[in-house]
């Protein structure tokens, strides 16, 4: 059975146009995200974090790594 080990927040905001109207997006990342949160437990620290940067948040995205084989440690 596959054990995650860890896990990470990334935050996409929209920071702008370019010349031609094309969106600009810029992504802040978050490691150490305890892997046992709940995804209800990350949104909510994804809105809060969202709201302390005047940028418009796009997306909220929480990537996990898990081990498959072998042991950790």
């Amino acid at each position: 059975m596959a054990e995650k080990i860890d896990s990470q927040l990334q935050l996409v905001y929209q920071t702008g146009l370019d010349e031609e109207g094309n969106s600009i997006f810029q992504t802040r990342r978050y490691n150490n995200v305890k892997p046992d949160a709940t995804n209800d437990a990350v949104i909510a620290v994804a809105q809060v974090l969202s709201n302390l940067c005047d940028d418009s948040l796009s997306e909220a995205i929480r990537q996990d790594d898990s081990l498959l084989v072998g042991t950790q440690g």
